[in-house]
This record gives C-alpha cells, structure tokens and sequence, in this order.
C-alpha cells in the first residue's frame, strides 16, 4: 500500500513579484528589496513619521506636570457636567437652561464646595452641577440657592456627607490623568447619544 508523502509548511509569496518564495522563512526575493523598497518608500516613510509622532506624544504625556494635568481634567470634567445637565434649570436659581450655541452655551459647572475649601471634591461629580454664568461668577457661586438646589436634588442626607467631608486627599499623576481621560470618554458617549 503506497503513502502519501508527509505534508510540508507551504512557503510564502515574494510582497513584490507574488511568486513563491524558495525557502520557508523568507520573507522576499533577494531581487525584489530594491524595487519593494522604492514602490513602498512612501508609504514606510508615513509609517516611520507616524510611530515617531506616537513616541513624541508619548513623552510629552509622561512629562506634564500635576498643574497641567488639573488644567486638562478640570476642563474634561466641567464639559462633561455641562453636557449631562444641559437639560436641566441652574442649580442655584432655577434658570432655564439658555438656547445659546456658545463656547458654554450660557452654562457654568459650578462647584458648591469650592476647591480652595475642598480640594478632595474638586472632581466629585456630585459636587459639580450646571449653573447659569450669573449665578457662578457674579454672585459667587449663589451659595444659599446652591444648597437649596443640592437638597432638592440630591436629598439632605448626601448633601450634609458632602458638607461633613473633610479628609484629606493628595492626588497622584496617574489618578488625575485616569479621571481626564474616563471624562473625556463619556464627554464622547453624551455626544454619540446626542447626535442619534
């Protein structure tokens, strides 16, 4: 009874002239790098440019300070605030939210604990609602309109627990880039829903 000869691993095909390779393993004719090289020199030349820029960008997020990475997580934050309450009235004074298209659209994110007086809330998104620009920068926050809104809103018993908070918190690179970057994630969920 004949056999059938074993099976061997089939070799590849040449990237530039599509014809077998002669051994397994190899990955071009010898012949064909120079010409492979000049047909693809662009396109290597944008893959290198790519991978250079992806490095640049790498370094440059490992070097930014703690300032910086508030600025950035602040920013991301007070976006996303504004776009999960950009339905409902100010916070502080019950003003209906304003039919702008602006920077804001008329819209603060007011903090009722301020960050000097509790820095540990300073991304707490309960902390954090919409208020109208009067309300946030020319009455200063309108604290006694803010507590009135954050009871009817979030109850006494977890208005009072913010209110009692007053630990310590040191934050770390890795936590406030963490926090900017979950933030800017939901900034563009809010904006995928918005647009369907």
């Amino acid at each position: 009874m004949l056999r059938r000869p074993a099976m061997t691993k089939k070799t590849g095909k040449c990237p530039h002239c599509r014809e077998r390779l002669p051994r397994l393993g190899d990955k071009i004719h010898p012949d064909c790098v120079a010409p492979w090289y000049e047909a693809n020199r662009e396109k290597l030349r944008a893959k290198a440019m790519r991978a250079e820029k992806r490095q640049d960008r790498e370094t440059r997020e490992k070097q930014k300070g703690l300032p910086q990475l508030h600025k950035e997580a602040r920013e991301a934050v007070h976006e996303y605030i504004r776009l999960r309450d950009a339905h409902l009235p100010c916070i502080s004074c019950g003003a209906p939210p304003p039919d702008l298209s602006g920077l804001h659209a008329g819209r603060d994110a007011g903090h009722y604990r301020s960050v000097g007086s509790a820095p540990q809330h300073r991304y707490n998104p309960m902390n954090i609602n919409a208020q109208c620009v009067h309300c946030n920068q020319h009455l200063a926050g309108n604290p006694i309109g803010y507590r009135f809104g954050m009871l009817a809103k979030y109850g006494e018993a977890e208005t009072l627990a913010l209110e009692l908070d007053n630990a310590a918190h040191k934050w770390s690179r890795e936590e406030v880039r963490g926090i900017r970057d979950d933030h800017r994630a939901k900034v563009k969920q809010l904006k995928r829903e918005a647009a369907l």
